[in-house]
């Protein structure tokens, strides 16, 4: 059974930094890819960043330069350093997984190349 858990969220001004982590059990890691989304109420889940299985990284270009994504394969991590955010940055981010599948890089920030979801946590920025 797969399982992610998201923490990290929370309340910051403009300007400030947040790091989100994921920490995944259950998959097999033969050949994988991991992401982020965020979503606000009322809005369809976006992509904000995904790894291919090979470490290349994909952002969306609201968040280019700002955020970064990295993991730890050795404790099944994947993190989001998040930073100079602003207030169109709050929403619910998500960590998705994809299991036994070489992902390829443009497809990691792509809603439907993932299996597994997290339960999300909240960031909320304020102006």
């Amino acid at each position: 059974q797969v399982q992610l858990v998201e923490s990290g969220g929370g309340s910051v001004q403009t300007g400030g930094s947040l790091r989100l982590s994921c920490v995944a059990s259950g998959l097999t890691y033969s050949t994988y890819c991991m992401g982020w989304f965020r979503q606000v109420p009322g809005k369809r889940r976006e992509g904000v960043a995904g790894l291919d299985h090979d470490g290349l990284a994909t952002y969306a270009d609201s968040v280019r330069g700002r955020f970064t994504i990295s993991e730890d394969r050795a404790k099944h991590a994947l993190f989001l350093q998040m930073d100079n955010l602003n207030p169109e940055d709050s929403a619910t981010y998500y960590c998705a997984a994809r299991d036994t599948w070489r992902c390829p890089v443009q497809k990691v920030v792509i809603i439907g190349t993932y299996d597994f979801w997290g339960q999300g946590t909240q960031v909320t920025v304020s102006s």
